[in-house]
């Protein structure tokens, strides 16, 4: 992350502690969700976002036992932030995310967890296209990070993952290929990390998509047809028609999903959690987990479900100090992975004037805290056309510079005009070109509706007329003022997109929350 540490990172996420993921899709939304006040034999869990495939578990847990279960779903950096600030207590009655390993490198939010019990378990895994496999003359139970580096390197595979610096998912990934590519054999370290940066440069050449959410990066995968693989855990590859599930031999981390009581708590409530992970852990509720979800039991006497292979893999650590995952971060943010372009179109019409022009620019200012070493970013206010295109590129050796002329710029935007959305979409694509050695993407926030230029079938016709490389952009509308939830949503399923809510939720928040997909 650009000259920050994990703990910078935390805090910024704080701003999304409130979000709900509602819906992981390519129109999917973000809302927020405050959970209302404790009720007897109901359970408020705080949970990493992928478990709201467990409803139908949980609705047959609640008719054995009585006790119901009201989820909160996020990311596991934003829980942890959560915890660590004390703003879960009187307000959660339990943790439950993919893993705790996140937790443990941060004692104030170690301290508040009082017990955790795993339920179920995923290892992170590639799945790969079938077609892929064969061509690369793979046997699945054998193929090393090692392989799929040399795929990469001979231009044979592409491939997906999440954040690794908002997704759990992503940041074990991250973890499996630095430790298997430095041939670490215990935890990571700091010399490890840097042992492998060349190795891991090669390797991360070729991830083409990222994403803030494993729902999207499938939506977008299956989307764009050209990837060849996705990195992410088992459990979502499974459930991915067409792909081959192939854990690397050499080793993975594993989510082991743990139910966590708290500090906080008090015994009655401690007691519930306890009977809800027991029922969780009974042979009948673990056969439904690993069918349903393709996870895999923690009940010896319960096998997994069919197409899950049994073959032992190589356990690979999780860094065993903050120091190790802030550098490990930071090189991928900064140094590894490809760099983000983003066009920020910003509504600067008459109706921004005052207290929603305030809040646009103190979200963009705040926002440059974190902007990537070589991310181009372009500023295009938009009134009743566009009114200036100005970027900036925040080089490695001078990073302020950049940083400096975004928030000019911001501090210069004013409001006047009507709302020429589409006419600045299009815009939008003209600049972007067919440059695509970088994760690309526009960012459309107004306050209202389209009122003048071009209108939502023209730009339909326009987005049907660009070329392929083109129709690989996603536009991320943020809802907010008085916009047309229907108008953005139209927007974001177009072109592959995802809307953001900062009606309900924050500016700052949507803005943020992006990031994940940049």
């Amino acid at each position: 992350m650009t000259r920050r540490t994990l703990a910078a990172c935390l805090v910024a996420l704080g701003l999304l502690t409130a979000c709900t993921a509602q819906d992981d899709g390519i129109d999917g939304v973000s809302t927020p969700g405050v959970p209302g006040p404790a009720e007897p034999g109901t359970l408020r869990v705080l949970a990493s976002s992928e478990l709201s495939d467990m409803t139908p578990v949980l609705d047959q847990v609640e008719k054995d036992t009585g006790i119901k279960v009201r989820p909160t779903y996020i990311g596991t950096l934003d829980a942890v932030d959560m915890l660590a600030k004390g703003t879960t207590d009187g307000r959660y009655d339990a943790l439950w995310l993919s893993s705790n390993d996140y937790l443990r490198l941060r004692p104030e939010a170690a301290k508040r967890v009082v017990s955790e019990t795993p339920v179920m378990s995923s290892p992170v895994a590639i799945g790969v296209k079938s077609a892929t496999v064969r061509t690369l003359g793979w046997k699945p139970g054998d193929v090393t990070w090692s392989q799929l580096e040399q795929a990469v390197q001979d231009g044979k595979l592409t491939y997906g993952m999440t954040d690794p610096a908002r997704s759990n998912s992503g940041f074990s990934t991250l973890v499996s290929v630095a430790s298997a590519l430095s041939g670490a054999q215990s935890a990571l370290t700091d010399a490890d990390v840097t042992k492998a940066t060349g190795r891991l440069k090669e390797f991360f050449k070729g991830q083409k998509l990222t994403s803030g959410s494993s729902g999207w990066l499938a939506a977008a995968y299956d989307r764009r047809g050209n990837v060849d693989a996705l990195l992410n855990y088992e459990s979502v590859l499974k459930g991915i028609p067409g792909l081959t599930v192939i854990r690397p031999s050499d080793g993975v981390v594993t989510a082991d999903y743990p139910l966590s009581s708290l500090v906080a708590t008090d015994s009655e409530t401690r007691e519930n959690v306890r009977r809800l992970t027991e029922a969780l852990r009974t042979p009948e509720i673990q056969r439904a987990i690993t069918e349903r979800t393709h996870r895999r039991p923690v009940v010896a006497s319960v096998r997994p479900a069919s197409g899950l292979d049994t073959d032992r893999r190589r356990e690979l650590p999780f860094p065993g100090s903050r120091s190790v995952a802030d550098g490990l971060l930071d090189s991928y943010e900064n140094e590894l992975r490809r760099p983000s372009r983003t066009v920020y179109v910003l509504d600067t019409s008459g109706s921004m004037q005052g207290d929603r022009l305030a809040d646009l620019k103190q979200a963009l200012t705040a926002l440059t805290g974190d902007f990537r070493d070589r991310e181009e970013v372009t500023l295009m206010p938009f009134g009743s056309d566009v009114k200036s295109v100005r970027t900036h590129v925040v080089e490695p050796a001078d990073p302020r510079t950049g940083l400096d002329g975004i928030r000019q710029d911001t501090a210069g935007l004013t409001a006047q005009g009507d709302t020429a959305i589409f006419t600045s979409l299009q815009k939008a694509y003209d600049h972007l070109g067919s440059d695509r050695d970088t994760f690309t993407s526009i960012v459309l926030m107004t306050d209202g509706e389209n009122t003048t230029g071009a209108k939502a079938s023209e730009f339909d016709a326009f987005y049907a007329g660009l070329d392929r490389d083109g129709k690989e952009i996603p536009v991320f509308p943020i809802l907010f003022g008085d916009s047309d939830r229907s108008e953005l949503a139209h927007i974001a399923e177009l072109t592959g997109g995802r809307l953001f809510d900062a009606q309900q939720g924050s500016l700052d928040g949507a803005f943020e929350e992006i990031r994940g997909y940049q």
